[in-house]
Formats: structure tokens, sequence, C-alpha cells
């Protein structure tokens, strides 16, 4: 490993808290499981993982989060080390170029040290390789030498657990997968639990609110935490500029409306989809290569950032000669219409 290469896996494994520009996420984040609202059976279920390891003295068994973008992936794995009262290092499937870097990594970390990698679909086959034997040894292949007198050495790292997220588990290789004892899924949020999150968030950010304000950001959030403070943020400026500093249900609807979101939470592109969907091919159904190029938009985009919400809501169906329009969604294109 080369004095570069030695650098950047320092920098990859320095704690995420010690960074000053992530300060205001991390206010915002929950370092607790009672502060985490929603998603009640992954939560209950890691609760008892993480009592039981503890109760052990044991590592946690590595666990695998999987689900939709936004959705509190990163939160959980901070939780989880929170609880259990260990290190906590985070990296990314991307910035993990090589088995070497890797390697460097895992030798780094203390006993029970918890590693994040995020966007875990990302990793190469030949990164993804080294993870087989530390995840279920704890031992690393090293290469020593180079050309016809290199020999592979085993050499023993200190006990972890390895929080992997992902929002395409189909991506993972079946090999990897089975070797995370622990794996959770994260569904879209319900408003009740969405409220409860803009609360807090404007609690923190001194945001003064009324409960129509949230039930309103809320119900534009499309089930996902990351988007309601984002939201958030954006309707306090317009609240701050052109309202009295307060957010009201009139103050929300007005800079919801500037940012192209309806009441519903369905922004421009979601309307051009089942707009597109009905007009240009009848309701459906429609492949989602077609439906990409028609509306001007990369297929791996709709995939996974509008058509989950827009199926999960019912205004979308899926079937095996393509995408269409349900009565929900022609009721919607119908009120738009007549408005």
């Amino acid at each position: 490993m080369s004095i570069d290469d030695k650098v950047s896996v320092e920098r990859m494994l320095e704690p995420l808290a010690s960074h000053p520009d992530t300060m205001l996420i991390s206010d915002l984040r929950p370092t607790r499981f009672n502060q985490y609202p929603g998603q009640h059976t992954a939560k209950e279920n890691l609760k008892v993982y993480v009592k039981a390891a503890l109760r052990r003295e044991s590592p946690l068994d590595h666990v695998l989060l999987h689900g939709p973008p936004g959705l509190g992936k990163t939160t959980l794995a901070h939780i989880i080390a929170t609880e259990l009262g260990v290190p906590f290092y985070s990296t990314s499937g991307p910035s993990i170029d090589k088995p070497g870097d890797l390697a460097g990594m895992l030798a780094g970390l203390e006993e029970g040290a918890l590693l994040f990698i995020d966007e875990i679909h990302r990793l190469s086959i030949q990164v993804e390789e080294v993870l087989y034997s530390a995840m279920e040894d704890f031992v690393i292949d090293v290469l020593v030498g180079q050309g016809s007198s290199a020999r592979s050495v085993r050499m023993p790292i200190a006990p972890f657990t390895l929080v992997g997220a992902t929002t395409k588990l189909s991506n993972l290789s079946r090999p990897l997968i089975s070797r995370f004892g622990i794996q959770e899924r994260l569904n879209f949020y319900d408003s009740e639990a969405l409220i409860e999150i803009i609360n807090r968030s404007a609690n923190i950010l001194s945001v003064d609110l009324d409960t129509e304000g949230a039930e309103q950001i809320a119900k534009c959030s499309r089930g996902t935490p990351r988007i309601s403070n984002r939201l958030l943020k954006r309707v306090w400026d317009f609240a701050e500029v052109e309202g009295d500093q307060f957010i009201d249900k009139k103050i929300a609807l007005k800079a919801l409306k500037r940012l192209e979101i309806d009441e519903f939470g369905l922004d421009r592109t979601d309307r051009a989809i089942l707009s597109v969907v009905a007009e240009r091919y009848n309701f459906g159904p429609v492949g989602i290569d077609a439906l990409a190029v028609t509306i001007g938009e990369e297929r791996s985009t709709i995939e996974e950032v509008y058509e989950p919400f827009l199926v999960h809501q019912g205004y979308l169906g899926r079937g095996q000669r393509g995408r269409f329009l349900t009565d929900k969604g022609k009721n919607y294109l119908s009120n738009i219409c007549m408005s």
C-alpha cells in the first residue's frame, strides 16, 4: 500500500463526528432508538439484537439495511453504534477502489467497532471478496511479494460489526447477502411519524410552526424523512422572507407551490410520468425504456426516485407488460384538468 493509499484510508476511517461541516446533519439525526420515529418492526428487532450483544459482551452480528433512499439507514447505523457504545466509522461502496483500501480499513478498526458502508451494492467483486473472510472469520488475506514469489498471508483483524446499506438489494451477490446475520428492510413512513420528525427538526432549528403546517409538509414528503427535512428548510425560507416567520398551512402551501409540489406531494416529474402514460400510451401498459425516452429522464432515475412513491401511493401500477395508470391515477389527472 502506498503512502497516498494509507492517507486515504486514514481519512476514510476518521470518525464522522469530527467533520465540522456535518454538524447540522448530526444535530437533526436521532442518536438513540427512543428518538427514532417510525420503522417500528426494524427498530424493535434491532433493539433486541443490540441488547443481546451487550449481554453476551460480543460484537453484534453484521447488519444489512435495505430500502428506498432517505429512510434513515445511515441514522440507524449511527444509533446502533451509540447504543453499543462502540466507535463509528463510515465509508461508501464507490469510494473503495481497490481491495487494499478495504484491507487497510479493516486492519485499522478497534475491537468491536462498527464499520458502515453506504451503497454497499456498488462494491467491486474484487473488493467484495475481501469482505467474505473478514465477516466470517475476522481475517483478511494479504498478498506479500510480487510476481512468482508472491504469496497470500492470512492476517487476523479485530472483531467488528459491518453495517451495510443499499437501495438495490437485488444488486448484491448472494454470497455477500448470506453473510449478514441481521437483515432489515425500511419502508416508507406514515404521516404520523413524519409529523413527529418535522416537529423534532423544527424544535432543533428553532422554527415556529403549527400543527397544520407540519401536517402539510408531512403530506408532501413522499414518506421520506430526508425530504421532510429538506421541505421544512425551504418552507422556513419562505416564512422568513414572505411570511411572518411562522409556518402555517397557508405559507406551507405557498412555498410548496413555488417548488412545483402539489398538495398530494407530487412534483412536476411525477405529473409528467402520469400524464405521459395516460395521453401517449392510452393509460398503459408501457415499458420503462419507452417511458424514460418520452419524458426525457434516465431509466434509473424513474425506477429509483419517482416510481417507488407513485406505486406505493397507488397512482401507478406495474405488470409484466410495463407500467399502467391505476384508477387513483386517472382520478388524480381528472382533478388536475378540472382545477
